[in-house]
């Protein structure tokens, strides 16, 4: 295991009439001077930078979304560096130090690209996920890291009928089966296949539950999977569905692997491609559109009630507001939703949001990316810990002379009432 420090840790003191100074933002080339935060009334943020990725053995670019235990540690993968260069890593967090569990080879040896794959773990401490690229087949792979950092490749996809090129992390069974898309593959009818809903058990014998046609079904899952107590499978496909034929749908997959499709979007006001979905325990599902809504095609928050009725939560306008959301949502006990943008926000460099929706569809912004060494475009889920402290990732940004993105954590403080004046 590779050990590295970060180099340091930066905080930021949200708070109203405050301002962040940021730097040049060498990874896209774009310079944000001064970004103004955006705070309610008696309420602050803390920002911290955890962690800097330099884009070397420690990895860089991290897309995918955080693991947090009961020992708040922090496990992720990033996209590009370790020790071959560009194909990823697994790591762990653990206050300012990171530690490398696994350094992806790549074609054939290993997996490579984990891309937006978050990590799931199981009670003796093994990391499960998935790579884009890798393996075998160079078609993606399922892979375990032990306790130990052993990595072992669970199953390499063939891009055959078994699937292709899994994007999206995976749900893991009581009994140990995992659970998992992918974006490609399966129906090869569909112009080299519109992706899978498949089980892996423990044998690492691999059934494919689902392949999308393209048609109404959907086509292309990029999201994972979130299930219910019945053992009923619910996600996302980036295209298909009727009629629109390439806005994507909400689908629910029951235990036979029978589909249905719960909503298909029009790509007008109610959104156009969607991302993950949660639910809730009344069986509604919220999540995000990457784009469509009333205002800029800027995308929108969504919720969908079990009858399929789709009520748009918020419409984002693409300003200081935030735009374009790529990571679907978490939800905290009063029924607010928390999110990321990957553009919007600050005026001049567009770096993205960290966002709260509360049930009635008001929408706060958190804290605002300056493209900076606070970090840019998150594309990943949030996290949020029992304080309601929030960890996530930003793609870019971080170290000037890289790019590669960082760690952060945002600390919700709750402040006395403003006196009157």
């Amino acid at each position: 295991m590779n050990m590295t420090r970060a180099k340091r840790e930066i905080s930021y003191d949200v708070r109203p009439g405050a301002t962040l100074v940021s730097g040049w933002w060498r990874g896209i080339g774009l310079v944000c001077l001064v970004a103004a935060a955006t705070a309610v009334a008696a309420r602050a943020q803390t920002y911290t930078v955890l962690y800097t990725f330099t884009g070397g053995a420690e990895g860089g670019n991290p897309a995918a979304g955080l693991l947090l235990d009961a020992a708040g540690n922090l496990y992720g993968t990033a996209t590009f560096g370790g020790t071959g260069v560009f194909f990823g890593v697994v790591f762990k967090l653990h206050k300012e130090v990171e530690t490398v569990l696994h350094s992806f080879a790549g074609y054939p040896t290993d997996g490579s690209d984990p891309s937006y794959a978050g990590l799931v773990r199981d009670d003796d401490g093994n990391l499960y996920g998935t790579t884009r690229f890798g393996g075998t087949y160079d078609n993606g792979t399922v892979f375990k890291v032990d306790r130990g950092g052993k990595e072992t490749v669970l199953y390499s996809f063939t891009g055959n009928a078994d699937g292709a090129n899994p994007t999206a992390g995976l749900v893991l069974g009581k009994a140990g089966n995992l659970y998992g898309t992918t974006s490609s593959g399966g129906d090869l009818s569909c112009g080299g296949g519109c992706g899978v809903v498949f089980k892996l058990d423990r044998t690492g014998t691999e059934t494919v539950l689902h392949a999308f046609t393209g048609g109404a079904d959907g086509a292309n899952p990029f999201a994972g999977l979130v299930r219910d107590q019945a053992g009923n499978f619910y996600g996302s496909t980036i295209n298909g569905g009727a009629p629109c034929g390439y806005c994507g749908v909400v689908f629910k997959l029951d235990p036979t692997g029978a589909e249905t499709v719960l909503y298909a979007f029009t790509g007008l006001a109610d959104g156009l491609v969607p991302s993950d979905v949660v639910l809730d325990g009344a069986g509604n599902l919220y999540g995000t559109t990457t784009f469509a809504g009333d205002a800029c095609f800027c995308g929108v928050v969504f919720k969908l009630d079990p009858t399929g009725n789709q009520t748009v939560l918020y419409s984002f306008t693409g300003g200081t507001d935030g735009g374009f959301p790529v990571a679907g949502l978490i939800r905290d006990t009063a029924g607010n939703l928390y999110g990321t943008t990957l553009g919007g926000g600050d005026p001049i460099c567009g770096c993205g949001v960290v966002f709260k929706v509360d049930p009635a569809g008001n929408e706060t912004v958190l804290y605002t990316f300056t493209g900076g060494a606070d970090g840019a475009s998150p594309y990943a889920d949030l996290v949020q810990d029992r304080a309601g402290n929030l960890y996530g990732t930003a793609t870019n940004g971080g170290d000037l002379s890289c790019g590669c993105g960082v760690v952060f954590k945002l600390t919700q403080l709750t402040l006395p009432p403003a006196s009157e004046p």
